[in-house]
């Protein structure tokens, strides 16, 4: 789905956006990524080589199992992103020929789509963009469980961005995210699914603890 951008918005985010550097940083080391990939491929003609520079440990380096769909997915809160962060964030991958999963169509719902889930498992890296409400959205926490199990099955590549939250919080469920995690814990509770609030809490640790970029640190 093309990513609609003004010449203005061009030079809003190249003079004056707040988190430029971050973007750029985070675009360029994406491009690297995938630079290293298309090296391999033009020495060989399989593709488990693309996958296993993404760590794909799982799967044989002779298969032929067909490429990823998409660079990268991001997993983000709409209503804390939607109109300034995540625009720019896709213009700075674009820029840099990354091709990002884009489809509001398949985030409609209460419950995540068997669509979005394959194209969590068909990107090759990950974005999770946890900001301020991205917890209490049960949607964007099914999105973390994926990606988890995706990251350990098939060693998909996951970089989190803390936009606006300290880690920590995060990473301890304190805070602001840590009341936000607790309305999605107390929704599904009155529905009687325990586990599931337990599966968002290891989600949200272990990728909390990956190494990520912090928008309070890189402006």
């Amino acid at each position: 789905m093309k990513f609609l951008r003004t010449t203005r918005s061009r030079l809003r985010f190249g003079y004056h956006f707040p988190g430029r550097v971050l973007l750029a940083c985070l675009a360029r080391h994406l491009l690297t990524l995938k630079s290293r990939v298309l090296l391999s491929l033009n020495s060989s003609s399989s593709v488990g080589v693309t996958q296993a520079f993404f760590h794909h440990s799982s799967m044989d380096a002779t298969s032929s199992t067909p490429p990823c769909k998409y660079d990268v997915f991001i997993s983000f809160r709409g209503k804390d992103i939607r109109g300034g962060f995540l625009s720019h964030l896709f213009d700075a991958l674009q820029r840099k020929q990354i091709n990002p999963f884009m489809d509001e169509n398949l985030r409609k719902g209460e419950e995540i789509s068997p669509a979005l889930l394959e194209t969590i498992q068909d990107s090759y890296v990950s974005i999770v963009v946890f900001s301020q409400n991205y917890a209490d959205s049960p949607w964007c926490l099914d999105e973390l469980v994926k990606i988890l199990e995706c990251k350990e099955i098939l060693g998909q590549l996951v970089l989190p961005i803390f936009y606006h939250v300290d880690p920590t919080d995060v990473q301890d469920l304190i805070g602001n995210f840590g009341e936000a995690f607790a309305v999605a814990k107390h929704g599904e509770e009155v529905k009687g699914c325990l586990d599931k609030a337990d599966k968002w809490r290891r989600a949200l640790m272990e990728i909390s603890n990956l190494s990520g970029w912090d928008s309070k640190k890189i402006k």
